[in-house]
């Protein structure tokens, strides 16, 4: 039997310029593997023999579902619970100070790119476990991924044994989770805390109201400087002035917009600029 013939360097083109026109992210030369290895399930699927048998499939389609499923498919969908636990917890330290000078309202997180939701609900833990769990004193969490699949994960609250053990030590998982045959899943009380959207961050406008607190990690990695620039657009109109964004450890907002600068009190993070009076009265009259 001869083998399935190769897949050619213009499918794969093809492919990663309908990635980048749906969700803003580009696939580096250097990694174009991933694109067959994410799409191969789908190929089984089809019985396609290779990506020039599916990009046929997506010029002949005249729905754009196929085109959904092949996008959702190579999101990079990586996460962990308690990921970077040391940034979770100065997030925690700066939520605690926020609530010191903000007595009349709840604090609002945005989690944005949350993935299979693991980050947001590592945050609801947290919080709780810091006696900002009810009331007044519990942040609103808003969480927003652009895969439908990611999204209805994360909603469901339930993980695999793999998934359960990164991050999680036995205490939290035994808290905060029940096992279900070889799976584990988050208790309601814990899933009811985190509100999962659908948000594309490139095409979207920010979800509704002004937040405290955006963290997008590891996210910005994979846009082009210009998609960047856009994003940090979308994020500053987001924020409340003053507010703290939450990038990943490679990720920077210098050289890259004026909307943010560097956090004097929490290392690490990054700081909404405050329109100056002189702005706002321009703003005002405009």
């Amino acid at each position: 039997m001869m083998p399935p013939p190769q897949s050619t360097a213009s499918a794969m083109n093809m492919i990663a310029a309908l990635l980048e026109q749906r969700s803003g992210q580009q696939i580096a030369a250097n990694r174009a593997w991933r694109i067959e290895t994410a799409l191969k399930p789908i190929l089984r699927e089809r019985g396609l023999a290779n990506l020039d048998e599916l990009v046929a499939q997506l010029v002949a389609a005249r729905s754009g579902e196929l085109g959904d499923q092949v996008v959702d498919a190579l999101l990079n969908q990586e996460t962990s619970f308690f990921r970077d636990a040391a940034v979770l917890d100065a997030v925690g330290d700066a939520v605690q100070e926020m609530r010191h000078q903000v007595s009349d309202r709840r604090l609002r997180i945005w989690s944005a790119g949350c993935s299979t939701g693991q980050e947001p609900l590592s945050l609801a833990m947290l919080f709780a476990e810091r006696g900002m769990g009810d009331g007044l004193c519990a942040p609103e969490i808003v969480a927003t991924d652009l895969s439908p699949a990611a999204l209805a994960r994360a909603r469901s609250g339930k993980f695999s044994q793999f998934e359960i053990q990164r991050g999680l030590p036995v205490r939290r998982m035994m808290t905060w989770f029940d096992s279900q045959g070889g799976d584990w899943v988050a208790k309601h009380d814990l899933v009811r805390r985190v509100q999962f959207r659908q948000h594309n961050l490139t095409a979207d406008p920010a979800p509704p109201g002004k937040f405290d607190i955006i963290l997008c990690r590891n996210v910005l990695l994979y846009f082009s400087p210009a998609m960047r620039r856009t994003v940090f657009d979308v994020l500053s109109s987001a924020i409340r002035p003053g507010g703290l964004l939450v990038l990943g450890a490679g990720e920077t907002v210098i050289g890259q917009t004026e909307h943010f600068t560097p956090s004097e009190r929490f290392r690490g993070f990054y700081r909404a600029a405050i329109p100056s009076l002189h702005t706002s009265r321009a703003a005002a009259a405009g």
